[in-house]
């Protein structure tokens, strides 16, 4: 019988790549997002190869997420993988002039939104006393940078988060595993920068960044291991990066 995956946004970047290697090596899929029409579009691209289901929902409005995961037919509820990846970061600033908003929409996608889903998934491992969950960091989670504070904090709350979920969660046969990518070449920058295609470019100028599916390359290779291996944590820095902020250009 096919593993039934579960990932949170899946409509782009790393959580699309994803859902595409996963596909491709057979594991059926519930993929998540805001954008019904690209869930769609993913999911007609997919269903040749294995059984995709969709579901729209915002992972930081609970309401939303519980609504949609408790919608799931009864074929769809053994979920074996979890791909927490939706999140999102916004603004790059000094702490002393950060927009509080942005402070929210971090906090509520990065933590709340991951504990939300979690929270709905994770009795339903304990109960079948298997699963594993795969909580998308970032290298910012272990080294703060300037102007970063909160999506830094945001992020080190999943680390903190995976490491507590591997002590609860261990004795019930549930793997967890902690994916921190660096400098990943996906909408990231578009969505800090409010839209400035411009200033997101110029992230990603002079140096071979990370592509999506090098992350998914890391994700299907933590879920493929053998029932007596957890890999429990994974970093990924592009070649001409050495720390979060330090890049050697061209």
């Amino acid at each position: 019988m096919a593993r039934i995956a579960l990932i949170t946004g899946a409509t782009s970047g790393i959580g699309k790549a994803t859902a595409i290697a996963f596909a491709n090596s057979g594991i059926d899929l519930i993929i998540c997002g805001r954008r019904q029409e690209r869930l769609d579009s993913l999911k007609d691209y997919l269903s040749a190869k294995v059984k995709v289901t969709t579901l729209k929902f915002d992972v930081s409005n609970k309401v939303e997420v519980v609504n949609a995961i408790n919608s799931l037919p009864d074929e769809w509820r053994a979920i074996d993988i979890l791909v927490n990846n939706a999140g999102n970061a916004h603004g790059l600033s000094p702490i002393q002039d950060g927009d509080t908003d942005d402070w929210d929409a971090m906090i509520d996608g990065n933590v709340q939104g991951l504990l939300y889903v979690s929270r709905a998934i994770i009795p339903g491992m304990v109960e079948r006393q298997a699963g594993h969950i795969i909580n998308l960091s970032s290298v910012a989670g272990k080294y703060t940078y300037a102007n970063g504070a909160v999506y830094c904090a945001s992020k080190a709350a999943v680390e903190a988060l995976s490491e507590g979920m591997r002590l609860d969660l261990t004795q019930h046969g549930i793997k967890i595993t902690n994916i921190a990518p660096g400098a990943v070449e996906t909408e990231f920058s578009l969505v800090r920068f409010k839209g400035d295609t411009a200033r997101a470019e110029k992230v990603y100028e002079g140096f071979e960044p990370i592509q999506p599916e090098d992350v998914a390359d890391a994700i299907l290779y933590a879920v493929n291991t053998p029932a007596r291996v957890t890999i429990a944590d994974i970093v990924l820095y592009a070649k001409a990066q050495s720390a979060p902020t330090v890049i050697h250009r061209k």
